[in-house]
């Protein structure tokens, strides 16, 4: 069934109505989590890392003498 544009735009713009769009309020306090949530997750990806170094390092020397 096709539609004509002048009926395709209608129905458009009836669903863009229907969207509830964000306050100013969610959308830094969003922000702010994902910056703090980002923070977390690269401090603990460096603790990991560091500590895989830290046991291959040793490992290695252990290995190597």
């Amino acid at each position: 069934m096709a539609t004509n544009p002048v009926q395709f735009f209608g129905q458009v713009r009836a669903e863009v109505a229907k969207i509830t769009w964000p306050t100013r309020r969610e959308v830094v306090t969003t922000t702010i989590m994902v910056f703090v949530l980002s923070a977390l997750a690269s401090v603990f990806f460096f603790l990991v890392d560091l500590a895989i170094r830290t046991g291959m390092t040793f490992g290695l020397q252990a290995i190597g003498g």
